[in-house]
């Protein structure tokens, strides 16, 4: 049986990754909608000044997501992955007209709420299937646009948002547009190929074989398949248990894999996201310039990222991402120093937080969430992914709760100075465990994880 020396064109399999990515649009679109237009928001329905009611707008989304991730790989591997696709969007369609229409408080705070669990069911189950849709040579380079989509829809998000200070009920027609590409994502889901690996999974191997055709071309159908039996029976999909992925055979790569996540969220990335203006404003930059900026740094190293992801590997990528998210704390510990000058703190200030979203978006954004369905045994990959993806969102949570309130107690300085030591932890935690996987087929990299005996 000889391999084709040629890798599968990436064209065949590129418009199903790009529907898939419209769920990380989404994603990102929500993070920021209630940015801009909160402070209308809070005057239209009633509760401004009660910053209580203004931060629940923003993390009743969170509490969403975490339920919405919790069941994600449940729901991927019991419907297959188009259909948790489409069965994400519909939360989001009617989460969004409710934000939309609402009159007071709590219609917005369920609407929210079930944006958010439609928000959680996106990025696993799109992690899940951009890894298993795409041939291995270009999988790095597919994981990349999750990353892409989610820095563009966050950017949409603000971009549509600029209005709202001028036009009077316009952060109704932010939510209502949401409900576009929610639409499209349900729609464009039901001609896009389902995942080969999970209907194998099901016994459904001559469907399985069909998808591969559409998604690699024939010639390399037959060693697809090989690749598939090597590993899956297609009889035990039913048999992971949780105590096997908490402490069990697996537990070596849910642990990876959970805290590449938590180190991810405690580098102080989404401190950055939510609270940038207020650090653009002390140097007298105003806010939407500012997030303009942030955004231009963040595609910017998110589109390297994808240049870079399969040709310097993953590894690589991570390690020198949290190594200059290092530096730029430190930048920023610096500025917060008394004995700096005026002017020059703050070009220390505003360079370092450019430079620490420009460096973030290099690896420690995109690497996690492509890196680790990539680790995980086909067996237990939606699952696991799920749980990873759960401690994602209460880490993300009480970062966004609390960074203001330690901002106040303990000042930037020791703040950033957690942030540095974070990040530089992290180094180390790839430098011991994180293994190398681009190029490989999925089949290759669970051999070579496999406990050894």
């Amino acid at each position: 049986m000889d391999v084709e020396s040629t890798n599968p064109s990436w064209r065949l399999s590129f418009p199903h990754v790009l529907v898939a990515t419209i769920s990380s649009f989404l994603f990102g679109y929500h993070l920021g909608v209630v940015n801009e237009p909160l402070e209308s928001i809070s005057l239209d329905l009633g509760f401004s000044g009660n910053t209580l009611a203004e931060g629940l707008v923003v993390s009743t989304c969170l509490g969403g997501a975490l339920i919405g991730s919790l069941f994600s790989g449940w729901i991927a591997d019991g419907v297959g992955r188009r259909r948790a696709f489409q069965l994400c969007a519909v939360p989001m369609i009617i989460g969004a007209s409710m934000s939309a229409t609402t009159k007071n408080l709590v219609g917005m705070l369920i609407g929210r709420f079930l944006v958010g669990t439609g928000m959680g069911l996106g990025p696993p189950v799109a992690a899940l299937y951009v890894t298993e849709v795409s041939p291995a040579s270009v999988r790095g380079t597919f994981g990349s646009f999750i990353q892409i989509a989610t820095c563009l829809g966050l950017m949409g998000a603000l971009f549509i948002g600029i209005p709202v200070k001028d036009i009077a009920g316009w952060w109704r027609i932010c939510f209502w547009v949401s409900t576009i590409p929610a639409g499209l994502l349900a729609f464009a889901m039901m001609f896009c190929a389902e995942s080969p690996h999970w209907l194998y999974k099901q016994g459904r191997s001559a469907e399985a074989e069909a998808e591969f055709e559409r998604l690699l071309g024939g010639s390399h159908v037959k060693y697809a398949m090989l690749e598939l039996s090597k590993f899956d029976r297609g009889d035990d999909a039913d048999t992971v248990k949780l105590s096997e992925l908490l402490y069990g055979c697996h537990f070596r790569v849910v642990f990876i894999g959970s805290t590449l996540f938590a180190l991810q969220q405690l580098s102080g990335i989404n401190a950055v996201f939510y609270f940038s203006s207020s650090v653009f404003k002390s140097a007298g930059v105003p806010s939407d310039l500012a997030n303009v900026f942030i955004g231009v740094a963040n595609l910017t190293g998110s589109i390297i990222a994808m240049l870079l992801m399969d040709k310097l590997g993953r590894k690589v990528l991570l390690l020198w991402s949290f190594f200059g998210m290092t530096i730029s704390m430190v930048l920023q510990v610096t500025a917060a120093n008394t004995y700096v000058s005026g002017s020059g703190s703050l070009y220390l200030s505003v360079g370092g937080m450019l430079m620490f979203v420009f460096t973030f978006a290099l690896g420690a954004g995109p690497v996690p969430g492509l890196l680790l369905p990539e680790i995980f045994p086909s067996r237990i990959r939606a699952k696991a992914m799920a749980i990873c993806m759960s401690v994602h969102w209460v880490i993300n949570f009480f970062v966004g709760l609390l960074f203001l309130r330690l901002l106040e107690q303990l000042g930037p300085q020791l703040l950033y100075s957690m942030f540095a030591s974070v990040c530089m932890m992290a180094v180390v935690f790839v430098k011991r465990n994180v293994m190398e996987t681009k190029g490989k087929s999925l089949q290759e990299i669970e051999i070579a994880l496999l406990p050894q005996e």
